[in-house]
């Protein structure tokens, strides 16, 4: 079974995704900011990441995803990056002059058979 890490701060989108992940037969593990998600990660490997980019701060997925990048034991796990940010008022923040060491971009509002595709996309 594979384990996907939903790292989100809004409890019910987390609870969203758990709830069509594990239809499917994925295991799911939640983090509801970016330190919760390296600790977890680093103690049980996920299959596959799914980073909202606005927790904590502005663009903390953006961080979590570098410092996943730099970790010898994590940089081979795929990220789906899940944000609203585009349609933000904090737009402007996200860098588009540089490369985010991610697989994969979703929009939120999220479609539950945009998600699978996506996941499926990865893990099969």
């Amino acid at each position: 079974m594979s384990k996907i890490l939903v790292v989100d701060d809004d409890p019910d989108f987390a609870l969203i995704c758990r709830m069509i992940l594990e239809a499917e037969g994925y295991q799911v593990l939640e983090a509801a900011n970016g330190g919760q998600a390296l600790k977890s990660m680093r103690q049980e490997k996920p299959d596959l990441v799914l980073l909202d980019v606005m927790m904590s701060t502005t663009l903390e997925g953006v961080d979590v995803s570098k410092e996943m990048e730099a970790d010898p034991d994590l940089r081979d796990v795929p990220v789906v990056m899940i944000s609203s940010i585009g349609t933000s008022e904090y737009a402007s923040d996200f860098p588009d002059d540089e490369r985010i060491p991610i697989d994969s971009w979703i929009s939120k509002p999220i479609q539950p058979e945009v998600l699978l595709k996506t996941v499926r996309r990865f893990l099969g």
